[in-house]
């Protein structure tokens, strides 16, 4: 399902969201991304790892959802990192000046061990 983000993995772990993303996260999904991860704050979740390892390419549409989830997690004193980067995800973060500010790890047990 080319241009479809899917969550396929939404699991609690040491207390914390695990999101896993597989595809691409841009203007064709993501609304829908960030109606899920808006979901899931407004039920409580406060930290967050996003699993980027099966993310293939993430436009300025995809980037919105990142920060929006980073401020509303900020507004309630909540925790998010960021792992697993390809590459070329990893660049889109760098060149767009993310990396400054948000928490980004190599490994889902780092950026668990970030937001604990």
């Amino acid at each position: 399902m080319l241009g479809e983000i899917r969550v396929i993995d939404a699991t609690e772990q040491e207390g914390a969201l695990v999101l896993s993303f597989r595809g691409r996260l841009d203007s064709g999904n993501s609304n829908d991304a960030e109606a899920i991860i808006l979901d899931k704050l407004q039920n409580g979740a406060q930290r967050i790892v996003f699993d980027m390892s099966g993310l293939e390419y993430i436009s300025s549409a995809g980037l919105r959802v990142v920060l929006t989830a980073a401020k509303r997690l900020k507004q309630v004193g909540g925790r998010m990192a960021l792992c697993g980067m390809r590459p070329t995800v990893r660049e889109v973060f760098s060149i767009s000046g993310f990396l400054s500010f948000l928490v980004v790890c190599d490994s889902e047990s780092e950026a668990l061990s970030k937001v604990a």
